[in-house]
């Protein structure tokens, strides 16, 4: 499956799949609440929001969220795959801040733009048939892309090249592939449904839109990485 920006030199618009049957798969029942492409949104996040932009906090927050995410996804596929995965991992949620960053000052709300960091990473899981990390099934991906196509153009994000130029000069850390769970894939952590907008859950519920308004007085001490406290990164 590939989408790629006409705009951009040597590159081309299209829509294809890996091979026929590939990347679709079998779908779990949509639940009501489930950790997919609904994400949560509360004052830690509004909290890292602000640090990742202010100094000598920010770098800290920033190594503490790409450990966190890190942890969260390899916990949704075997300990076996921790390992060969987890530095690939660690490199590509650490470029994936820089989006973060940049689509916040592209005027995109927090929790858009905390999604597009998520829906780069499914891109990738996409890639390495990493069909148990996904939290969108694949035939998605694109109803995602489109949604987010100005800014994914703008930067060079493809769903075969997930970071376009947010990629690291030094690159990202190889990882095997799993391209045959791709044959056949059950996607067993995805959900499906959620391609048409970005879903936030709040205490109170889930709301369909631009999520919660940034409360005032954001404290960004209260952020991960700047004490040693647990948070959720979804």
């Amino acid at each position: 499956m590939k989408i790629r920006d006409s705009s951009r030199p040597g590159r081309s618009t299209s829509s294809d799949s890996r091979q026929s049957g590939q990347g679709v798969g079998r779908l779990k029942r949509p639940r009501a609440f489930q950790s997919g492409m609904k994400i949560r949104q509360n004052v830690r996040h509004w909290a890292a929001k602000k640090a990742l932009t202010t100094p000598v906090i920010g770098p800290r927050v920033n190594d503490r969220l790409v450990d966190m995410h890190t942890d969260i996804f390899l916990g949704k596929t075997d300990e076996s795959n921790h390992e060969a995965r987890r530095l690939h991992l660690d490199d590509f949620f650490d470029a994936t801040m820089d989006t973060y960053v940049a689509a916040l000052e592209a005027g995109y709300p927090e929790a858009e733009a905390r999604e597009i960091t998520h829906i780069q990473a499914n891109f990738d899981f996409f890639n390495h048939g990493w069909t148990e990390m996904m939290e969108i099934p694949a035939d998605e991906l694109e109803d995602h892309y489109r949604r987010y196509e100005a800014f994914f153009s703008e930067y060079g994000i493809t769903i075969d090249d997930p970071l376009g130029e947010f990629t690291p000069p030094t690159g990202v850390a190889e990882a095997p592939a799993t391209p045959e769970k791709l044959e056949d894939a059950e996607f067993e952590n995805a959900i499906e449904g959620f391609a048409d907008d970005v879903y936030v859950e709040t205490p109170d519920g889930m709301l369909k839109g631009r999520g919660t308004a940034e409360p005032e007085d954001v404290d960004p001490s209260e952020a991960p990485g700047v004490d040693d406290e647990e948070a959720s990164a979804d």
